[in-house]
């Protein structure tokens, strides 16, 4: 427990360092024009937002490809769409309606699919987010540049059979979408937020098998003077709605994040990392937002200045009536949060036993406990914890339920983590419907 309250304390730390000079300029912006940069200003009605030297992003008029959640706000969340999710462009895997709701580019998985399924996701049932579309990647021929200058030497590219011959590590983790439970700001808050509308699917967890960043960054000749580690992505470039190229997806990370629990993985429960969830070759970064979570890398240059990109500049970052002008923090930690593995609007026989079965989870830390109400939250009880909580993961619990009478009811999961944190009833609202993680309001119907 020391030890996340400390990584939390050191990356807050870098936050706000890496805040103050993002607004003041000194950093470079990797890949953007000025000139792109006030189109996306004006698009969004924020050029007032900039600052003096222009160097701010605002929130772009659109932030993720797909339907934005305010325009789902007459639908219940998690009603399955009139659209097949088998139809989704660019992913390779089948995508069973019973399994996935189509979102766009993405698919998000059911939560009632993963009722039995154990503790990690199973593959085919693993969400898939995607700014493009899936490139398929031959393992034999692909490799990884490590370049920059934060590093003492030229660099060094890594093959795939490269990296398996360094030691391997195997970490249990969750990958979770920033955006995940993005619909309930408007469904449950009454407030209109940008981006693709996932309810509580957007996450899965897996058994991750690869070699730590480190150890690739001390080999490829890594220098005190470096501060930031820059992953990039081999997909094809994302565009927006208004034709500006922002090139292909990355995100920087401190150098202290790099080396602490970041892995370049090459195994998915077991199995070759399949395209879809990024192989040959993903960056996974435990605890933080998905977007962190390079996939299909290609290159990682490592810095001795602040790295910047659309991807924490523009989008993952938090604006809104609650935020500066020029917004918060580039987001890092997921936040907390509770779904039960059942259908929306389930019906449940009224005066027979039921188990209720849920997951919780946290970025900040271990998953203490659970409180399950089943009358809208007039009174709680404890759930069971049916997994030793972890740091990076999920833990699955379970409570027992007899609705007295048939009728309509509201079922609610509270986690409270390690930190002392527990789930709110609301969430402070930010203009892209970021870390949402109230406690959600699930309707069921005893018959």
């Amino acid at each position: 427990m020391a030890r996340t309250e400390s990584a939390s304390h050191e990356e807050a730390v870098y936050d706000r360092r890496r805040l103050r000079q993002w607004l003041a300029g000194e950093a470079r912006a990797d890949g953007i024009e000025r000139r792109d940069m006030l189109r996306l200003l004006a698009a969004a009605g924020l050029t007032t937002a900039a600052t003096a030297a222009t160097t701010a992003f605002a929130a772009p008029a659109l932030a993720a490809s797909g339907t934005t959640a305010g325009s789902a706000a007459g639908s219940a969340a998690g009603a399955t769409g009139s659209a097949s999710a088998a139809a989704v462009p660019g992913i390779v895997k089948p995508l069973p309606d019973d399994w996935f709701v189509s979102r766009g580019t993405n698919a998000e998985t059911r939560f009632e699919a993963l009722a039995g399924t154990g503790h990690h996701t199973p593959t085919d049932r693993f969400f898939v987010r995607n700014h493009t579309a899936t490139p398929v990647l031959d393992a034999n021929t692909w490799s990884v540049t490590v370049w920059g200058d934060g590093l003492a030497g030229g660099g060094a590219a890594f093959t795939l059979d490269d990296l398996k011959r360094l030691p391997a590590t195997t970490r249990s983790a969750f990958v979770e979408c920033a955006g995940n439970g993005r619909s309930f700001f408007t469904t449950q808050q009454g407030q209109t937020v940008s981006g693709t509308a996932w309810t509580l699917g957007a996450i899965g967890a897996a058994r991750w098998r690869g070699v730590r960043l480190g150890e690739v960054l001390r080999r490829a000749g890594l220098s005190r003077g470096a501060v930031d580690v820059l992953p990039r992505g081999l997909d094809a470039d994302y565009v927006t709605a208004d034709g500006t190229n922002l090139g292909r997806v990355r995100r920087p990370l401190p150098v202290s994040k790099a080396l602490d629990d970041v892995l370049l993985a090459y195994e998915m429960n077991g199995e070759p990392l399949p395209p879809d969830h990024g192989g040959p070759v993903r960056v996974l970064v435990p605890s933080w937002v998905g977007i962190a979570s390079i996939k299909w890398v290609g290159d990682i240059e490592v810095s001795a200045q602040p790295l910047y990109s659309p991807w924490n500049t523009d989008f993952y970052r938090l604006f809104g009536d609650a935020y500066p002008a020029g917004g918060s923090a580039p987001l890092t930690r997921q936040t907390l949060k509770s779904a039960f593995e059942l259908p929306w609007n389930a019906s449940l026989e009224a005066a027979a036993e039921h188990r209720l079965t849920g997951r919780s989870w946290s970025g900040a830390g271990e998953v203490a406990r659970v409180d399950v109400s089943t009358d809208g939250g007039a009174s709680w009880r404890r759930a069971r914890l049916h997994d030793a909580p972890r740091r990076a993961d999920w833990v699955r619990w379970s409570a027992d339920w007899r609705p007295a009478a048939p009728g309509a009811y509201t079922l609610l999961a509270r986690a409270t983590d390690t930190t002392g944190r527990t789930q709110p009833e609301t969430t402070v609202h930010n203009t892209q419907g970021y870390l949402f993680d109230a406690v959600v309001r699930h309707p069921v119907r005893a018959v």
